[in-house]
């Protein structure tokens, strides 16, 4: 059921869909747009003072839906990002099945198909993690060593939220796509990680141990923010 939220700044659409099992209202903005689940049994007037409340994040996640960058597109020419530097994918016509290679800042992708983006991608994707767990085991046991624990096991990870994380067990897993961040990103959230075998938690002696190993640890944590959706292309 199609409905029109009204603001002051104007109207907003929204599907209404009314479910006998609910007992709450529910907000959902992807694709489509804003979808507001409620109970079947609900006075509508509180239905539209929720609304009114949330009005400012509907605005502002539906602004981010809007504005979000395009996916990347698997051709020849394409710009992707190692360790913050910018690489041009380099598309070439092979009888043979090739790995990718770096070959100064052109990331040559090799086969038999070149129109092939679904190859392409999960090439250049697999090219990506096998360089990430290499740069992130050799930095985890640097800072492992500064910060006077043992060398943890370091996986790859690839969460849709975190960008890493750290178990009970001591175990590092890193989004393989913080790769294409510049070093002192990846710097940054091995540290994150890192210190979690110190305190597991957030408290204030948790992130004086992220100080300790990445002393601008604030300033790389609100970059990261900011290219998070950008890393998420690839």
């Amino acid at each position: 059921m199609q409905q029109l939220l009204k603001l002051p700044s104007g109207t907003i659409p929204y599907t209404l869909k009314i479910s006998a099992k609910r007992r709450t209202i529910g907000l959902r903005i992807d694709d489509h747009g804003l979808t507001v689940h409620i109970p079947k049994r609900i006075h509508w007037p509180h239905v539209e003072q929720l609304l009114l409340e949330k009005s400012a994040w509907i605005i502002e996640k539906l602004s981010e839906r809007e504005n979000r960058p395009e996916p990347v597109t698997w051709q020849d020419g394409t710009t992707l990002f190692y360790l913050g530097e910018p690489i041009v994918l380099s598309l070439r016509q092979d009888a043979r099945n090739r790995q990718p290679v770096l070959d100064g800042e052109s990331l040559v992708v090799a086969q038999p198909d070149i129109t092939n983006t679904a190859v392409i991608q999960r090439k250049v994707s697999q090219w990506f993690a096998k360089h990430a767990i290499e740069d992130f085991r050799r930095r985890v046991e640097l800072l492992a060593a500064k910060l006077g624990v043992p060398m943890p096991s370091v996986f790859l990870s690839n969460a849709k939220t975190r960008w890493g994380s750290c178990n009970s067990r001591g175990e590092i897993r890193l989004h393989w796509r913080l790769i294409q961040a510049p070093p002192h990103i990846i710097q940054y959230v091995v540290a994150h990680e890192l210190a979690h075998l110190k305190e597991m938690n957030h408290s204030p002696k948790f992130w004086a141990w992220v100080e300790k190993l990445c002393p601008e640890y604030a300033k790389s944590r609100n970059e990261l923010k900011a290219m998070s959706a950008d890393l998420h292309l690839v």
